[in-house]
């Protein structure tokens, strides 16, 4: 069964439009109780700082109570943090309302089950079907009840500080962390604080409309002029949710996902502490590919999305795998991607081996890669049009076997996502572009 309402990362749109409305949410929240808390139970409702989130929490709270699920209410908590949470609470699922890096006039919902994991593709659609029953009411004596947990954040700040065994000391490390304006405005300055750092915070004055507006790990470009600007050693960005990282050096280069789980990677090899191989996607940047082998290190492609890359780690009884965006999924330290896990584990490198953030990065050469996004009026198959298969035939003849072409529609927002790799940077961006014009045709 095909799912209707649930994508790549949940439930996701523009806040107003169908599936994001109100009465749609009050659905989904009985339907996901009935599904996943059938005998009553209790639901962890995070989210991160839009306005919209407000509406979408008072009608999850209600769907789940009326459905005889009790409710806890943590406020803004990074996505990773409900993950985590939730893990931890027996007869628990966890809930999230963020739509991650996009603006703020989109809004998600997505959920975890009682081990912290998003769910499968058959949970999803056993809520789809149970939505069709509309909302249930239990009688009075076997509704749910709600109320704020806003402690749990300490919690979950404590996980974090736990993830880098024996502890991590940076006491005299100046850094720069961007919150985007989102979930981790609180827990990020405040874990980087604890852990002794001398921390300037940028991107951490919400107000409801601004995150990831010009800020966090999708637009780092005010993080890449402060660095240097106050002479930090280090910057680190979150997106909206708190489950994607990008990292600044000392001297303002932006360093990716790749070029952190590269980091991690060779730091668990070169200690013996390294499972299985590392997992990224048919995105990740084939110079990442490249370094690893040379580190005797394998590398998998999965599809792209995290959850993807996640399924090939337990099926290789991995435990180290990314996106390029900066998904980094470290399985010993957590059951989800989380940024300041991660960005906690390459400051730890950073510390034992006293090397700089660019210096540990040296090692890989990222190959020219061009990404663009063709927005569409509704996503589609770029590749099953066939104007657009002969022109991404006749690209891959150009970079004779020494590159790569990936054409998808995007599972979280109406784009066609077009990423060209080749050893020349100019033909590698033409290519890209003469794509491009194909899928714009294509799509009217």
């Amino acid at each position: 069964m095909a799912r209707k309402y649930f994508g790549t990362d949940g439930v996701r749109g523009r806040v107003g439009d169908a599936p994001m409305t109100v009465d749609f949410t009050l659905k989904l929240a009985s339907a996901a109780a009935r599904v996943l808390a059938p005998g009553g139970g209790k639901a962890l409702i995070g989210k991160d700082t839009r306005v919209s989130g407000y509406m979408f929490e008072s009608a999850l709270e209600a769907g789940f109570v009326a459905a005889g699920v009790d409710v806890l209410l943590t406020g803004p908590m990074p996505t990773p943090g409900i993950a985590y949470l939730t893990s931890r609470m027996p007869g628990a699922f966890g809930v999230v309302i963020s739509a991650s890096h996009n603006p703020y006039e989109d809004n998600g919902i997505k959920f975890f089950d009682g081990s912290g994991g998003k769910l499968s593709d058959e949970l999803e659609e056993r809520i789809e079907q149970e939505m069709e029953r509309g909302v249930v009411t239990e009688h009075s004596n076997r509704l749910g009840r709600a109320r704020r947990a806003d402690n749990l954040l300490e919690q979950y700040q404590a996980f974090c500080e736990s993830t880098v065994p024996g502890g991590l000391d940076l006491t005299g490390v100046k850094l720069v962390v961007d919150c985007a304006n989102g979930a981790g405005f609180k827990v990020g300055p405040r874990l980087l604080a604890a852990l002794g750092a001398d921390v300037i915070p940028i991107g951490c004055s919400p107000n409801g409309r601004n995150i990831n507006d010009g800020c966090g790990s999708t637009s780092p470009g005010l993080l890449q002029l402060t660095v240097p600007g106050v002479g930090a050693a280090v910057g680190i960005a979150l997106d909206g949710d708190g489950d994607r990282l990008t990292m600044v050096d000392h001297l303002g280069r932006v360093l990716d996902g790749d070029q952190l789980l590269y980091i991690i990677a060779c730091d668990r090899a070169a200690r013996g502490e390294l499972a299985g191989p590392v997992v990224g996607t048919v995105m990740s940047n084939l110079g990442l590919e490249l370094a690893l082998r040379e580190q005797g290190i394998d590398f998998r492609r999965a599809a792209v999305g995290d959850r993807y890359v996640l399924c090939m780690l337990k099926e290789a009884g991995a435990m180290l795998g990314g996106e390029t965006s900066g998904h980094i999924l470290c399985l010993d330290r957590a059951t989800t991607g989380d940024a300041l896990v991660s960005a906690l584990q390459v400051l730890d490198v950073m510390q034992r081996s006293g090397h700089s953030l660019a210096q540990l990065a040296a090692g890989m050469s990222r190959l020219p890669q061009v990404m663009l996004n063709v927005r569409v009026a509704q996503r589609f198959d770029p590749l099953a049009v066939p104007a657009v298969a002969a022109v991404v035939r006749q690209v891959e003849q150009k970079l004779a076997g020494e590159g790569r072409v990936v054409l998808r529609a995007s599972g979280t927002e109406p784009l066609i996502r077009v990423m060209v790799e080749g050893r020349d940077a100019r033909m590698t961006r033409a290519c890209a572009e003469q794509i491009e014009a194909a899928v714009k045709v294509a799509s009217g």
